[in-house]
């Protein structure tokens, strides 16, 4: 049963965190009207066949990355399942607990949404908040409500991966 606490979902590899993640937070707690931000490291991307680093290291990244910032919560839920968890799982369980009224997701995933397992009842149960991404466009036609959260943090976990190299 729902505590009635309003919370939108951030979920992601955050391999690493870094500052487009936390520009994204900031941004969705100023813009949102919700009681909580919960961030969700994946155990494993159902898109992607491995992480760089271990979903405890990302885990405990993303714990060191944004504390301090209030009204946030990282979960472990889908680490914990221990395989990669389809966001229809993790949203069903995060129903039972609060008021889900969003799920926060980068520009980056438009073009393939219509792929997430069980995608239109997901469409039917949230509103989506796209965070911009430079290099990606906006078609939002595939979502049934939605807002966009304008966010100017031009880097990838991708790009500070191959700096490190």
């Amino acid at each position: 049963m729902s505590n009635g606490l309003k919370v939108a979902l951030f979920g992601g590899s955050f391999d690493p965190p870094h500052f487009g993640h936390k520009a994204i937070v900031e941004s969705a707690l100023r813009e949102l009207s919700i009681d909580r931000l919960i961030i969700i490291p994946t155990f494993l991307n159902p898109f992607k066949s491995k992480s760089h680093l271990s979903p405890q290291e990302r885990f405990t990244l993303v714990k060191e990355y944004f504390k301090g910032i209030k009204s946030i919560e990282i979960s472990d839920y889908e680490i914990k399942q221990g395989v990669a968890t389809p966001t229809s799982t993790t949203l069903r369980h995060f129903q039972k607990l609060y008021s889900v009224k969003y799920i926060i997701i980068g520009a980056d995933n438009l073009q393939t949404i219509d792929r997430w397992h069980d995608f239109k009842w997901l469409n039917s149960q949230i509103s989506w908040v796209v965070a911009t991404r430079s290099g990606y466009s906006l078609d939002t036609s595939k979502l049934e409500d939605f807002k966009i959260l304008q966010v100017d943090a031009n880097i990838s976990s991708t790009e500070i991966r191959n700096k490190r190299k």
